[in-house]
């Protein structure tokens, strides 16, 4: 049986690559925004704002938690969740290290 090709690459590129899928649906930026508007939230509420089942806001924000963007707790029928900012600090870190990078390397443009 093959082994999975992301073990070929650093586990700092698994990581951002986790961390920018988090991103890679409109919903979960919604929700984010959000989050960051109102510092913490219900998942009751959020669903009120957005035009999504409440199906589908719980599998985005299960992914959002997946990738350590936010955290949350269960009491009882209530979520609370609120986002994870080190997450963030160290993923804005990572990414503008990433972009600087790469814009180093980059001697002239080819296009």
């Amino acid at each position: 049986m093959a082994s999975p090709k992301t073990t070929s690459f650093s586990q700092k590129e698994q990581d951002l690559s986790q961390f920018a899928k988090a991103f890679a649906h409109p919903a979960r930026i919604a929700i984010l925004k959000i989050l960051a508007e109102q510092n913490q939230c219900i998942c009751g509420e959020i669903v009120e704002i957005l035009p999504l089942a409440q199906s589908t806001v719980s599998q985005h924000l299960k992914e959002l938690k997946e990738a350590g963007l936010i955290s949350g707790t269960v009491e009882g029928p209530k979520s609370c969740y609120c986002i994870n900012w080190k997450a963030f600090e160290k993923f804005s870190h990572e990414f503008n290290s990433l972009f600087s990078s790469l814009k180093v390397k980059q001697k002239k443009s080819c296009c």
